[in-house]
């Protein structure tokens, strides 16, 4: 089971898509996550990015928790496609959004 709302994750695609104008929120938003958000949020994009299939969601959480060195919100913001991660993560894992697209629209 995915421990982050999908309305967070559709707030962190549409903060990254602002570009630098929204960066230090961005940052702020993810650094106020707790440990178990950030570990999912990772995860996603993982799964999104094809690091790891959908199927092997648990692994992906698992790496996510054990690798946790650097601030999330460093890792997360360095990847160029974040974005497009998730929702491909979102997507993979058969997670529906649309009503949170249209909430923040």
């Amino acid at each position: 089971m995915i421990e982050i709302s999908a309305s967070k994750v559709v707030q962190i695609i549409f903060q990254h898509r602002e570009g630098p104008i929204a960066r230090a929120e961005l940052h702020a938003f993810i650094d106020g996550l707790n440990v178990d958000e950030k570990a999912h949020l990772t995860a996603i994009a993982w799964v999104g990015r094809g690091v790891f299939e959908a199927s092997d969601y648990s692994e992906a959480l698992r790496t996510a928790y054990s690798e946790a060195r650097a601030p999330t919100s460093d890792y997360l913001m360095g990847m160029p496609h974040l974005s497009e991660n998730l929702e491909a993560g979102l997507e993979a894992l058969g997670i529906d959004v649309t009503g949170e697209e249209e909430d923040l629209l």
